[in-house]
């Protein structure tokens, strides 16, 4: 399960855990206790969150993002004008995230997922779907299930907006009442508040440094390093130590022409937009960066497998020990997308 302690779960209220239920792999699971830390956490920290942007992002400035591997092979993004238009699909079900009237059937008004990829395509290898939120929540569900059942990204319910502490602009909702079975693979956890970006599959690596990208094959031409580590993200990754492996950041750096700054800062954009402004910015230490080991992370595991979307893939930020003690506190981003030195 999954669980970003910094940014804490996209609801005021939800239970803890990620709802992402994957297909494979054992891993060692967080307890009960480490789940109600976590989710303890996470209602601080969203509390936070909702303060800071529910005044700044309004319905009519969101985006939603469909990436991945789609027939079409390119990003589409869908404005609110064209989301409106899409959403004629209604679902009416119980909301378990609502503490007001809990067990009151909703009309949810939306878009059902199963005809947006339906329009835009995937190819034949995809097995799963992401939803990243804008707190950088995300939650992974497989494509059969999307195909199978009417499960929605709403905007309206009862014939309102969604207000933003009510999950809003755009909600993941799930029929629990047509189909309660969903509720065997799908918890109260995956009803994703504030979704921001699909990811279809997982991207290809691509990360911006400057005018550079860096694709897979020119990270691995940097020296790999490995890292032993408990992670700070969590999804499918296990509880405990796992081995990560990557490519330092003033590696990557130095490679784009990029100079470090003597006493700046690098800031770490991920796909979420809560990172793309000065509230939640994830800044770097210049001399973090220069003296230990912070790593943009590209495959895990004894096997070196590539790290998917269902866990925050293909690239994500992690920290040695080292760094762990010297950066307070650590933020490891998931589905990082771009490097940028600052004075």
């Amino acid at each position: 399960m999954w669980w970003n302690p910094d940014l804490g779960k996209n609801i005021a209220f939800a239970p803890l855990v990620t709802a992402i239920l994957y297909l494979g792999g054992c891993v060692n699971h967080p307890t009960d206790a480490q789940l109600e830390v976590w989710r303890k956490e996470a209602i601080a920290r969203n509390a936070e969150i909702v303060a800071n942007h529910a005044q700044k992002t309004q319905q009519h400035e969101w985006n939603l993002l469909i990436q991945g591997e789609t027939a079409i092979g390119k990003s589409v993004t869908l404005n609110w004008q064209q989301l409106q238009a899409l959403a004629t699909d209604h679902v009416k079900t119980i909301n378990p995230l609502d503490i007001v009237n809990p067990g009151e059937v909703s009309d949810f008004r939306g878009i059902q997922v199963s005809k947006l990829l339906q329009q835009h395509g995937v190819t034949t290898k995809v097995t799963e779907v992401t939803f990243v939120s804008f707190d950088s929540y995300y939650v992974t569900i497989s494509l059969q299930n999307l195909l199978a059942y009417p499960i929605m990204l709403a905007i309206a319910k009862n014939g309102n907006s969604i207000k933003r502490d009510q999950g809003g602009p755009i909600y993941l909702v799930f029929p629990y009442t047509q189909y309660p079975q969903l509720k065997q693979n799908y918890n109260d956890s995956a009803w994703a508040f504030y979704v921001s970006n699909i990811v279809v599959g997982t991207e290809p690596v691509q990360v911006t440094v400057g005018k550079r990208k860096f694709d897979l094959a020119s990270l691995d031409q940097l020296s790999q390093i490995t890292i032993n580590q408990t992670v700070g993200y969590r999804g499918t990754w296990p509880s405990g130590k796992v081995k990560i492996h990557g490519v330092r950041i003033r590696d990557v750096l130095a490679l784009a022409g990029t100079q470090l700054p003597e006493r700046g800062k690098v800031i770490v954009h991920g796909k979420a937009p809560t990172y793309q402004n000065d509230t939640n910015a994830v800044l770097l230490p210049a001399s973090d960066v220069r003296n230990c080991d912070i790593l943009l992370a590209t495959r895990w595991g004894d096997d070196r497998k590539l790290i998917p979307a269902r866990m925050g893939g293909p690239v994500t930020l992690a920290f040695s020990s080292e760094c762990q003690a010297q950066t307070s506190p650590p933020r490891w981003v998931t589905f990082v997308e771009e490097l940028i030195a600052t004075p």
